[in-house]
């Protein structure tokens, strides 16, 4: 037939238009349904905590509901596996989503973090449980998700609910960390910590203290698990000592708990030399902030 295309047939056709801001947060909301669904049970069952600790008259309840929380805390570890870990993890097989995606897990993520550290912090202030970083049934830090490197190289998440002392001893003194992440490497089972913390540096005399925050390694002193293959050396060692090696300094403010794992995850590549490896889409729309230390970081690998 010669006769021209009917203006439905030219319609059906045409190139699909691309999506309007709005109608793009409307398909992410669509397709993240499940996931806010289950972040606003959990916001749910921790205002519930803080409800009947701040209401209930029963002091028993209290204590009971103090014992439930450490409890609530491990119920939460599966969806912060879950965020850390879609939104993160890169190997053969596992790639981050579209950075729209990436970006609300993460957001999702550092909401639920900021939580339940003050529900621990509110539980804590009535003496219901301990922050004391050396007491064995402490809640002085939680777990926030893990999620692969590459296929040999894992990392674990843990938020500190109040800035603890570096080491028990003190050492390095004025050091305080307020997140840590194990690398867990496969080949070898090797295991490296790594600590955000800050330096209280100023004049103590006139108390005009300020908070350096910087993302540094464990350094082992005693035992020194790095030539050291007695095992007999770790039974025996009351306290692991340690050494704090500072590989980069943010500046006086401190990073949120999202931006501190991006900052970490580049320093862990480009020490590796994966540089063409980086997910770097994050910092090409994050806060200038972390695009000033990391350029910092790389004149400062490529000079040293």
């Amino acid at each position: 037939c010669s006769c021209p295309p009917s203006k439905t047939h030219w319609l059906s056709s045409a190139p699909p238009q691309p999506e309007s801001p709005g109608e793009m947060n409307v398909t992410l909301e669509k397709l993240l349904a499940p996931i806010t669904e289950k972040l606003k049970y959990l916001l749910k069952k921790a205002e519930d905590f803080q409800t009947y600790l701040l209401y209930s008259r029963d002091r028993m309840q209290k204590e009971q509901f103090a014992k439930a929380m450490p409890t609530f805390l491990q119920m939460c570890q599966p969806y912060f596996h879950y965020l850390e870990s879609t939104a993160r993890s890169c190997t053969p097989y596992l790639r981050p989503p579209q950075e729209p995606v990436r970006r609300r897990l993460l957001e999702i993520s550092q909401q639920l973090a900021c939580q339940l550290e003050q529900l621990v912090l509110m539980y804590a202030s009535f003496s219901f449980v301990s922050l004391e970083d050396t007491d064995p049934f402490s809640v002085s830090c939680f777990f926030c998700g893990k999620f692969w490197l590459n296929e040999l190289r894992q990392v674990s998440i843990f938020r500190y609910c109040i800035p603890a002392p570096y080491t028990a001893a003190h050492i390095p003194r004025n050091l305080y960390k307020k997140m840590r992440w194990n690398l867990d490497i496969l080949e070898g089972s090797s295991h490296i910590c790594y600590f955000l913390c800050f330096r209280d540096t100023g004049d103590e005399t006139t108390a005009k203290m300020q908070k350096l925050w910087s993302i540094g390694r464990w350094v082992p002193l005693d035992p020194d698990s790095d030539h050291s293959s007695d095992v007999l050396s770790w039974v025996l060692c009351r306290q692991p000592m340690g050494d704090y090696q500072q590989l980069l300094t943010i500046g006086f403010e401190e990073p949120s708990h999202t931006l501190a794992t991006d900052l970490l995850v580049q320093i862990t590549l480009l020490q590796d030399g994966n540089r063409n490896h980086a997910p770097a889409a994050w910092w090409q729309q994050e806060a200038p902030l972390a695009k000033v230390v990391l350029l910092f970081f790389r004149l400062r690998t490529v000079s040293g």
